[in-house]
Formats: structure tokens, C-alpha cells, sequence
């Protein structure tokens, strides 16, 4: 049986994110050979489930008034891109993702740990700098399907046939 993604407990400041007020981490096992933390990245979060696509239109359609960014939004249009999110650095032990907005700006990092000869412990954090009240109203709202989301995208690497490489 396939191990599920825990939470792991978030030091701040994080590197990634030094400004951060409000963060998560999910971590999982991930028995397989190496691979490095982009190529886990790709694998848990380029490629969303209808729902999580649908969930996504929804925010940004309710979003888009209030003059937010839309998932995907990439600064210039220039950035390498994870489903909905431009890659602002990686080496082969981290990858961050994310974007800055009026209201919040946001980090995902994966990073990818040995664990044995043959597992990984991949785990997800997400960092969030909260500026305004409208970004803690966001934080707010939307962490329920967050939570749900990062559990799901990241137990997707443990599953049969979705193994790492």
C-alpha cells in the first residue's frame, strides 16, 4: 500500500521566502531511484487532475475582478513553467516555484532527500507572505483545497507507474 503524504513541521524565516507568515509542509517516501527536485516537481504538479483545474478556473474567475494574478501567471511570460507555476530556481536537491502579487506572494519548494538506497523523502512546502488583509482573507479561504491538493499531487509520486525516475 502507498504511503501518504504527512506534514512536517515549517521553521521561518524559510530562505526561500524570507518575508513568510504563513507556511505548510508535506513530506512522503517515495521508494525508487534518484531523481533530482525539478524532475519531481514536474511529476506531482505539472500535470493537474481535472478537478484541481476546474477549483483553479473558479478562483481565478472570482479573483480576476480585484485585479489578482491568474494561476500561471508568468513574470514576462519568459519563466520555465510547472502546471500553473514559473520556476524561480532549482539544483538538483530543490526546486522553487511561485509568483509575486499585490496581495501575497507565494513559494511551493520541493525538495528531494535520500532516504536509504532506495527511497527518497520528497516534501512540498508552501511559504506565503501575506501583505494585505485581502491576502490573509485568500490564506484564509482557500486553505482547505490547498491542503487537499498538495496531499494529493504529492502522494502521486508514490503510486504504481508514477514511481520516481
Amino acid at each position: 500500500m502507498p504511503q501518504r503524504p504527512h506534514t512536517v513541521p515549517v521553521t521561518l524565516p524559510h530562505p526561500a521566502l524570507p518575508l513568510a507568515d504563513w507556511a505548510d509542509c508535506y513530506e512522503l517516501l517515495v521508494p525508487g531511484q534518484a531523481t533530482t527536485a525539478i524532475s519531481a516537481a514536474k511529476r506531482a504538479l505539472g500535470d493537474f487532475p481535472a478537478w484541481v483545474r476546474a477549483l483553479m478556473w473558479v478562483r481565478n474567475a472570482i479573483v480576476s475582478p480585484f485585479g489578482l494574478k491568474g494561476s500561471g501567471a508568468s513574470p514576462g511570460g519568459k519563466a520555465e513553467m510547472i502546471g500553473f507555476f514559473p520556476v524561480i530556481s532549482q539544483s538538483s536537491e530543490r526546486a522553487v516555484l511561485g509568483f509575486d502579487d499585490t496581495h501575497l506572494d507565494f513559494r511551493i519548494v520541493v525538495d528531494v532527500r535520500q532516504a536509504g538506497e532506495l527511497a527518497q523523502r520528497v516534501s512540498v512546502t508552501t511559504l506565503v507572505h501575506r501583505k494585505i488583509l485581502m491576502g490573509k482573507i485568500y490564506i484564509a479561504v482557500i486553505t482547505p483545497f490547498h491542503r487537499l491538493i498538495v496531499k494529493t499531487m504529492l502522494a502521486r509520486l508514490a503510486r504504481p507507474g508514477m514511481a520516481m525516475r
